[in-house]
């Protein structure tokens, strides 16, 4: 037995613990990343694993959820699409990680914790995209129903992972209508990467789909972000967050290209989201939600016990139910309860 060689080293490898990661992040990271042994903690305290860091854990718990799981048969834009190369929001999710990363990567701020917030950020969207979510906020009185606060919702509450403060505070303020805006910059880079993916993908598969054609696009737009082939525009827009984050010291965008991304988010909702056609789709979609919610509230011994939190009233157990589910269940279940049998 060869007594020099290090507990941690034998035959070429060298374990990497925890404390060696953290310690690397300190040596490693620009000062204004988020360090995993300055997290606020959770709202359980426990031990900290002796491998991964705080964040490593989180981002893990996050794809071992249902929720998760749950996304690739959500919608992203097209409700329940046929073609197997729409975006869902699963791939959304995806897509939104791997530019996050990209961001991060480059910017010299925690990646891992930007990986588990850009994972997390959609998981609790509703079916049918935000047509569901619309749909939902009909049931809330004083506000919206709003998916990022369900996220948070089912990571505590209904599926609870006791995830570190931050990557809930990313969930809470991804999107940007929420006040206030993520603390952290890794919170931060995915509000950004979230726009980069959602606008690229849906150009794309209204194009697909014969929507729109590329002549159609604003040419002041195009002027900015060049033509929509291959990764240009995403190229474009993250090295816009690279250039402008290290000339101003936080994350934020080059203001060109900010404009030129508001533009072009007009011209969807004018041209893609809100078109005669898709808004029938999109009244239908809020017709099975609303019966849905209607026939939950009327039968709650139907609520499966995960979603019948003793607490919670009726209504906001009906809600948690059918925010979790995917497009294709809850057409199956609106079918099977309203849906006339026994005609010939």
């Amino acid at each position: 037995m060869n007594s020099a060689i290090p507990e941690t080293e034998s035959g070429g490898i060298r374990i990497q613990r925890r404390a060696d990661r953290e310690a690397l992040e300190d040596q490693t990271l620009s000062p204004l990343a988020t360090r995993s042994s300055a997290s606020r903690g959770r709202e359980t305290e426990e031990e900290p694993d002796a491998y991964r860091t705080a964040f490593e854990v989180d981002r893990d718990r996050v794809l071992h959820s249902k929720a998760f799981r749950r996304l690739k048969h959500k919608t992203q834009v097209f409700i329940n699409p046929e073609g197997d190369h729409f975006v869902t929001r699963m791939s959304h999710v995806l897509q939104v990680t791997q530019i996050g990363r990209a961001l991060a990567r480059a910017l010299g701020l925690n990646e891992t914790l930007t990986e588990a917030i850009c994972l997390a950020h959609d998981c609790g969207h509703t079916p049918f995209g935000h047509t569901g979510e619309a749909a939902l906020s009909d049931y809330i009185d004083d506000g919206q129903w709003l998916h990022s606060e369900q996220g948070v919702r089912i990571f505590r509450i209904l599926e609870p992972r006791n995830l570190s403060w931050e990557v809930l505070d990313g969930i809470r303020a991804h999107t940007w209508r929420i006040q206030p805006p993520p603390h952290t910059p890794e919170g931060w880079v995915c509000r950004y990467a979230d726009r980069i993916a959602y606008l690229s993908h849906d150009l794309l598969d209204a194009l697909r789909a014969g929507v729109i054609t590329v002549e159609d696009l604003p040419a002041s737009v195009v002027e900015v972000l060049g033509k929509p082939t291959g990764s240009t525009w995403i190229n474009r827009m993250i090295h816009a967050v690279i250039d402008e984050t290290a000339r101003r010291g936080k994350v934020t965008m080059q203001a060109d290209v900010l404009l030129a991304m508001r533009e072009f988010r007009e011209f969807m909702f004018e041209r893609v989201y809100q078109r005669p056609e898709a808004e029938a789709q999109a009244e239908k979609a809020r017709g099975v939600i609303h019966s849905l919610v209607d026939y939950l509230v009327a039968h709650p011994d139907q609520i499966p016990d995960s979603y019948r939190i003793p607490e919670a009233p009726p209504l906001i157990q009906a809600l948690d139910h059918v925010a979790g589910m995917t497009d294709r269940y809850a057409l199956s279940l609106h079918d099977r309860l309203f849906r006339p049998t026994g005609l010939v």
